[in-house]
């Protein structure tokens, strides 16, 4: 199938991704990369009745957003549950005062929008540590106190330890 334009894409142009495991779902389907984005994510989102869509988490760098296109579920926002439904929209700044997971909690496929933002270098910084082998990551850096001043994330771990795949370690979404 030929494209209208490089920077035009259709979302059933993109073959959708699935992924999940137990109580977590998704069919996903990236956007903005499709369509020559560089700093603007967007990514169509569907989840299926009774699936959460990811892990609870926060973003130390970007900012995110949900537009929902069609069907219901509850936003988990730090300690509190938000219905949500066709239309509604949700600012997710960076920071752990966002951290966040979407479940469907309709009968019908859960359809949105996740769109992100770059990260923003200033308060960013991963730094590499070859003679020890550790990697510090560090988020959320006031500019003026720098890197040890702290932030929302500041993690030391060494290079040698195993990988852990996505959904290692994180409760199972509905039991």
């Amino acid at each position: 199938m030929s494209r209208r334009h490089p920077h035009v894409v259709n979302v059933e142009e993109i073959a959708p991704v699935e992924e999940g495991r137990g109580g977590f779902g998704s069919r996903r389907r990236r956007l903005g990369p499709e369509a020559g984005g560089l700093a603007l994510g967007c990514t169509h989102m569907e989840l299926p009745p009774g699936k959460t869509g990811f892990p609870f988490h926060f973003h130390s760098a970007f900012e995110e957003a949900i537009y929902v296109l069609e069907g219901t579920g509850t936003l988990r926002v730090g300690a509190e549950k938000i219905e949500l439904r066709a239309g509604d929209y949700v600012g997710l700044p960076a920071g752990p005062a966002c951290a966040h997971a979407l479940t469907n909690t309709g009968s019908a496929p859960l359809r949105y929008l996740s769109l992100s933002s770059p990260a923003t270098p200033a308060t960013l910084d991963i730094v590499v540590y070859p003679d020890s082998k550790k990697v510090a990551f560090a988020s959320g850096i006031d500019p003026l106190k720098g890197l040890r001043g702290g932030g929302w994330v500041m993690s030391l771990v060494q290079q040698d330890q195993p990988a852990l795949g996505y959904y290692d370690g994180e409760p199972l979404a509905n039991g």
